[in-house]
């Protein structure tokens, strides 16, 4: 079931065919680009084939994870692959009869397991996820979305140091970035999670983060809030581009023409068709991600919980307790996998033994993955087209400040963070 937007009035679409800035795509990055550039004074149009708020804006695990500055991809990774592939309970999969498309994605992907390449990575990740929960502020304040941000701490739950500590190479960049974990163990872990199982024996707690209670709502009602102040959202499917003189000119849509000076693509894994037709190869995946909400739970943790065996997370939302994880690699197409969705509840069940709940609700998405996990951010050359999108495990963390950097080139003002990791055309 998807969450309608209280009081959407879709009547006043396309009374604003002659808006200069267009932004395509209505998840967390495009919403908020469009709300921090009508802040300076622009006129936007927004643009989505679907509702605002939908697909991996509205699945996610909720949590902004200030601290999340480390790729999926690590030194020492491509050795465990093989150990990872025959693991059935490991939350790694892989579409087999995809494997030909995959391929050379996957090489791209696996080449940037290495040292120089995380850390270069990890620096690039640094500047718009670890000030994620400000953001979050900045962008919500005085709005009904307010109302969602909730300040927290982050718990990674492990089922022993020795598992903590094999994690250590990842600590160690995040306590470079300033994220040092209070360790529990012992019968404080019982205390801090109650009803947790004897499967979790230590608790690495992070301070100073926050989550959504309702992410699918949050965007829906940042949107509200745009179009409540002047905005225009469009529904449409967006066909190509006309550019004159080098620069955007119109967009075509199934519902017309719009003539535009800017130009913001923000439509998540689709972004990777929209810049094909602007002759730009973007080499990204989408990388499936599962969720289950267990409707009215019987035990819920205080605050978001990584359970670091099944590489997930428990968030306790308005609609009961969201688990959300898994990495699997399928394209776009292919029907959902029935083995991600048990090994969560499997890991569910290990660590809240007791849990009871009266229904479950089961959920597929497409995060967008680039090659080297770093998000495209920027104009394209000298286009007026700017992106906004592949941000992979961190769209919600770091949608946000993405809005705000594009705003902020867009209307000429200074924004102190160096957007060179993130060139839309760094691999032309």
């Amino acid at each position: 079931m998807r969450l309608s937007c209280v009081g959407w009035d879709s009547s006043i679409s396309m009374a604003n065919k002659e808006s200069n800035i267009l932004v395509v795509g209505a998840g967390i990055a495009g919403v908020s680009t469009a709300l921090w550039l009508q802040r300076y004074g622009k006129k936007v149009t927004l643009v989505d084939r679907s509702e605002p708020g939908e697909g991996t804006s509205f699945g996610n695990a909720g949590v902004l994870a200030s601290c999340s500055i480390t790729p999926v991809t690590s030194p020492k990774m491509i050795p465990k692959i093989p150990g990872y592939l025959m693991n059935p309970e490991f939350p790694l999969y892989v579409i087999w009869k995809k494997l030909p498309i995959l391929a050379p994605f996957l090489i791209r992907y696996l080449l940037n397991a290495n040292d120089k390449d995380t850390r270069r990575i990890a620096r690039g990740l640094t500047q718009i996820v670890t000030d994620s929960v400000v953001q979050h502020k900045d962008l919500a304040q005085g709005t009904k979305a307010e109302k969602w941000l909730k300040d927290s701490k982050y718990i990674f739950a492990y089922h022993s140091r020795k598992a903590f500590e094999s994690d250590k190479y990842v600590w160690s960049l995040r306590a470079k970035a300033g994220f040092k974990p209070n360790l529990v163990e012992g019968p404080e872990i019982r205390e801090i999670l109650p009803g947790t199982g004897r499967d979790i024996t230590l608790l690495a707690v992070m301070d100073d983060h926050g989550f959504i209670l309702n992410p699918g709502h949050y965007v829906k009602d940042l949107a509200t809030t745009f179009i409540g102040q002047g905005g225009h959202y469009v529904k449409a499917a967006v066909q190509d581009f006309l550019l004159e003189s080098g620069r955007i000119k119109s967009v075509a849509t199934d519902e017309g023409n719009f003539e535009c000076t800017d130009l913001v693509i923000t439509a998540g894994i689709w972004s990777r068709e929209l810049m094909k037709k602007l002759g730009v190869s973007v080499p990204m995946e989408t990388e499936r991600g599962y969720h289950i909400l267990f409707r009215s739970p019987s035990i819920e943790p205080p605050c978001p919980v990584m359970v670091a065996t099944g590489k997930f997370v428990m968030t306790p939302m308005a609609m009961g307790l969201r688990c959300a994880g898994v990495l699997e690699f399928g394209g776009l197409t292919a029907p959902p996998s029935k083995k991600p969705l048990e090994v969560i509840k499997a890991h569910v069940m290990k660590t809240y033994p007791d849990l009871t709940w009266s229904e479950t609700e089961e959920w597929l998405g497409h995060r967008p993955a680039p090659c080297d996990s770093l998000p495209f951010i920027g104009e394209v050359g000298d286009t007026r087209i700017f992106a906004g999108f592949g941000h992979h495990h961190i769209g919600l963390t770091s949608g946000p400040k993405t809005g705000r950097i594009l705003a902020e080139i867009i209307a000429n003002n200074h924004f102190p963070v160096d957007i060179s990791p993130y060139f839309p055309r760094r691999f032309t």
